[in-house]
């Protein structure tokens, strides 16, 4: 995905509700620099990402405001690994469908994943990983699925080989390390997902050693939670990352580790 178009309803419901927003496209991806849809090393980019957004913080208009970071599936596990780097120095996050775990349902038998990784050391820009169509997973409007089809920005052919490899080296590891999770966070995630692992976001709200930590799952939603949702849908989901946000949007010296943790689950069902 990119940020300036397939982000955009997030950016600008953020926006109109007072915060300022900073997005940035990964190398590889959107208008950024790079073989389309190629990561060669998760690391890399998370450090991209990581330099950016302390950048973006010590901007003179910034130094004195809170920082949350906000991650949709991939950019999930950015925001986790970018805590891991700095675990003091954000405020809190916002996890929408979170890459703790690739879904079961998406993933290449074990003996082709075996495979594929001994090959990505020597071809590791094919696009050769077998698996379902993502855009027909992740995005349950028609209609966005087809803008997401006609955007050039988004990457959607197969997954090449060693970004493959990197990405569920890095789900892999981030659900080994739920525990050292200690920020204040919201995780979001559609109970119909079959692209990230709804359970697995469960376990990060049982497992983190956050204090203040809320996980709300939404029965029969899909991976897109926030763009691709009939608008009902859309409305409760940001409903609940603004009032998150506005809860926590003091200052820095507020006690944030008084506030309870959550588990919600909408009981109300959806389309």
């Amino acid at each position: 995905m990119e940020c300036s178009i397939s982000m955009r309803i997030t950016g600008i419901r953020l926006a109109k509700a007072g915060f300022a927003v900073y997005g940035i496209d990964y190398r590889g991806h959107g208008k950024s620099a790079g073989l389309q849809g190629y990561i060669p090393n998760f690391d890399e980019l998370v450090n991209d990402c990581a330099k950016y957004y302390t950048s973006v913080c010590e901007l003179p208009q910034n130094k004195n405001k809170m920082r949350f970071l906000l991650g949709e599936s991939m950019g999930g596990a950015v925001v986790l690994l970018l805590h891991r780097k700095k675990p003091s120095f954000w405020h809190g996050a916002v996890l929408v469908a979170p890459m703790c775990k690739i879904a079961e349902e998406i993933k290449p038998h074990p003996v082709v994943i075996k495979t594929l990784t001994k090959l990505s050391s020597f071809i590791p820009k094919w696009k050769i990983v077998p698996g379902k169509d993502i855009t027909e997973c992740a995005f349950k409007s028609p209609e966005w699925r087809e803008e997401i089809r006609q955007n050039p920005l988004c990457y959607k052919g197969k997954p090449r080989l060693q970004t493959a490899k990197e990405l569920l080296m890095v789900s892999l590891d981030i659900e080994k390390n739920l525990n050292h999770v200690s920020l204040p966070f919201l995780v979001v995630h559609g109970g119909g997902d079959t692209v990230t692992d709804p359970s697995v976001s469960r376990a990060l709200y049982e497992t983190a050693m956050s204090e203040d930590k809320t996980f709300k799952l939404y029965p029969g939603m899909w991976h897109a939670l926030t763009s691709a949702e009939p608008q009902q849908n859309l409305h409760l989901v940001f409903a609940d990352i603004l009032s998150w946000l506005d809860e926590r949007s003091t200052t820095p010296s507020d006690n944030q580790s008084a506030r309870p943790s959550r588990y919600v689950k909408n009981d109300a069902h959806y389309a």
